[in-house]
């Protein structure tokens, strides 16, 4: 059984999923979480979650420290694990993605694989930029994606 829990935050409403106390999903709406097996509960995972998000939204976290589950291809599984290596306050193209996946031509199949990201945030796809600098889609949004490159740009360790 899944549990889910929404929350309120500086960035909208947030919900997030865990199954076998890993977090499988952070959505910016509830229609992005699986519906089958769901119940709404607010598990010790999820308010973990919850608490590292917040600390992260204020600038005190740089760094989650959570069990993910993503599904999906191995493909997109290693775009995933190459976006967790982009270091806060940082962003990467999508061309440096497929690259660092062994498969340099493969940027647009980068950008797919972000699009179905189903742990935004925890694994940062909001970090991942056109080549020349420009911001592309975010699931939740371009201004949320703005805001959450500005806030890590100005909380960066140097």
């Amino acid at each position: 059984m899944r549990n889910i829990f929404s929350y309120e935050t500086e960035i909208g409403v947030i919900t997030i999923a865990e199954l076998d106390g890993k977090i499988s999903h952070l959505c910016f709406s509830k229609s992005s979480v699986p519906d089958t097996d769901v119940q709404i509960k607010e598990s010790k995972m999820l308010k973990e979650a919850f608490r590292q998000l917040k600390a992260y939204l204020k600038g005190t976290l740089q760094e989650f420290s959570l069990p993910l589950a993503p599904v999906g291809t191995e493909f997109q599984m290693n775009v995933w694990k190459a976006l967790c290596d982009i270091p806060y306050g940082k962003t990467a193209s999508y061309k440096e993605i497929a690259t660092a996946v062994n498969n340099p031509n493969a940027y647009r199949a980068v950008g797919n694989a972000n699009n179905k990201n189903p742990i935004s945030i925890f694994i940062p796809c909001h970090r991942v930029i056109a080549s020349n600098g420009t911001l592309a889609g975010y699931g939740g949004g371009i201004a949320i994606k703005e805001k959450l490159l500005k806030l890590e740009k100005d909380r960066q360790e140097y």
